[in-house]
């Protein structure tokens, strides 16, 4: 049953949109390219099996932890839902 302005199934729609949204944010942050021998933060060396298990890698653990502190970010709201669910 719709409510308001939205549609039915409007619900699912903003949680597959929200999941997608976030799984292509991710995917997005993921390395690309050659992994370095040595941090670029700190110049430790990366361990050749964290070069193996993430291909172009930059940082050490150490510093991709700190990194990865600092990228936590949560929206309030799904942006694609619809006026509806905003006003809630």
């Amino acid at each position: 049953m719709a409510i308001g302005w939205a549609g039915d199934g409007a619900v699912q729609d903003q949680i597959a949109h929200s999941i997608e949204d976030e799984v292509t944010r991710v995917r997005n942050l993921l390395p690309k390219g050659e992994s370095l021998l040595e941090c670029e933060e700190c110049g430790a060396e990366i361990p050749l099996a964290r070069r193996k298990a993430l291909p172009g890698v930059r940082l050490c653990i150490s510093c991709q932890q700190e990194h990865d502190k600092d990228q936590t970010i949560v929206t309030p709201y799904n942006r694609r839902g619809n006026k509806d669910s905003q006003l809630r």
